[in-house]
């Protein structure tokens, strides 16, 4: 989409998406603490939180991972589906930096015409090789090795982002681009609600 090629979208986007991921870790690490509700550890859950920001994070894998700008849409549509596919397996504190390398690398792998080896992307990502080459089979298994994201999908999941991210701007400073009419089939409609749960 041309819209992620403007430069003030980007940083933008990363800033959403962390808070957006940051809000999403902060509940369920509650609600893990105030329920007896069995989540699994996996190989995504860290021994400890780390220390680097979801917000610093996300910029460091923009920063050198060197993808498209749609790997980072595209990598939120895989942990959306990643946590409706694994239920057991909420995003939290513990495991959302390593959601974030996954889904980023899974996205450039199937996105992108070149992209970085495991091995980059493990030293993007502060973790061992061995270790990327276990997170990203884990993730794909976990999806169900269902990547492709229809065009339609994409710019539904991408309009909301876009809507979001508008109206957390001070209004000063918003600009209402025109909108065009647009019909969700079941395919997008499905995955609409489920991003408004995972806003939640």
């Amino acid at each position: 989409m041309a819209e992620l090629e403007n430069p003030g979208v980007m940083p933008k986007l990363i800033a959403f998406l962390s808070a957006l991921l940051e809000r999403v870790a902060e509940s369920n690490d509650l609600t893990r603490r105030v329920t007896t509700q069995s989540q699994s550890d996996s190989v995504f859950h860290g021994l400890s939180r780390p220390s680097i920001t979801i917000q610093s994070y996300l910029e460091r894998i923009y920063k050198y991972a060197n993808c498209s700008s749609s790997c980072f849409v595209v990598a939120y549509v895989y942990l959306d589906r990643f946590t409706h596919r694994q239920p057991s397996l909420p995003i939290n504190s513990f495991n959302v930096h390593r959601l974030l390398i996954t889904s980023v690398m899974t996205a450039a792998k199937f996105l992108d015409d070149l992209y970085y080896n495991n091995a980059y992307y493990a030293k993007v990502g502060g973790i061992s090789t061995k270790e990327m080459n276990l997170l990203e089979l884990d993730f794909l298994f976990g999806l169900g090795f269902d990547l492709n994201v229809t065009p339609n999908t994409f710019h539904a999941y991408f309009s909301y982002l876009q809507k979001e991210m508008t109206l957390l701007q001070p209004l000063s400073l918003v600009v209402v681009p025109p909108r065009s009419v647009i019909t969700f089939n079941d395919e997008e409609a499905s995955h609409q609600k489920q991003q408004q749960q995972l806003a939640v």
